[in-house]
């Protein structure tokens, strides 16, 4: 099993670090390319509805409503 990818991205000018599994990244990286955004704009974007989640889980949440959106 892959073990989690931490990468480090600055989102509303300010650095920071997201955990997530090899799959999620690329699922990250397919969204933000089919809307013309950078990984990390997309995640600020994320970041700003996520509420009380922390910030990896409402990425993987965000991706998983956006997969059942296109089925």
């Amino acid at each position: 099993m892959a073990k989690d990818l931490k990468r480090s991205l600055t989102i509303e000018g300010h650095r920071t670090s997201l955990s997530l599994e090899p799959e999620f990244w690329e699922a990250l990286q397919t969204a933000a390319l089919k809307r013309k955004m950078t990984a990390a704009s997309l995640v600020a974007e994320i970041d700003q509805a996520r509420g009380e989640r922390n910030l990896s889980s409402a990425v993987r949440v965000w991706l998983l409503k956006q997969a059942s959106a296109h089925q």
